[in-house]
């Protein structure tokens, strides 16, 4: 078995249900970033994973001003992935408050009038979104994780070639 293969396939399984109806903000990509961050050897696919899966989910789904925000927080979540020793919960917190941070500061620049209220406005307006991108996160970083770690269980050689 190879082992990026394996992880490839369940980077598209998981990127499948972006296309599928779902909340908004319940979506695999953080999850995709600090998977990938921590299983690829090769730490350049951290980065092209998560942002060529975006780019493809995002040519069936339409594009939007805000996403070189939105592509930016993954790329800062990868460096985050890849500077983590272990991604457990505070590292899925962490990259979730980033996504967070930076993507509503660019809605606030583009759409939002440019002014203390009108940043205070959008974070709060955001608040109902930020719960579910925690949960969104939460469910795919560890079945992820978790599914590779049965398959690892299962075929230790995959683990040598990291």
């Amino acid at each position: 078995m190879n082992r990026n293969l394996i992880i490839i396939t369940m980077v598209l399984m998981a990127v499948a249900t972006r296309l599928l109806p779902h909340p908004p903000n319940i979506a695999p990509i953080t999850g995709i970033a600090l998977f990938a961050s921590h299983r690829f050897g090769d730490k350049r696919l951290a980065f092209i994973i998560p942002i060529l899966c975006m780019f493809i989910s995002d040519l069936f789904l339409g594009f939007h001003s805000t996403l070189p925000f939105v592509y930016l927080a993954f790329i800062c979540i990868s460096f985050l992935g890849i500077y983590s020793k272990n991604i457990h919960n505070g590292t899925i917190l962490t990259s979730s408050t980033l996504f967070f941070v930076v993507t509503n500061f660019g809605v606030w620049l583009l759409g939002y009038p440019n002014t203390m209220a009108g940043l205070i406005s959008c974070y709060t307006l955001a608040i109902p979104f930020f719960v579910n991108t925690i949960l969104g996160d939460l469910f795919f970083t560890h079945t992820l994780n978790y599914s590779f770690n049965k398959i690892e269980m299962k075929y230790p050689d995959l683990a040598l070639e990291a």
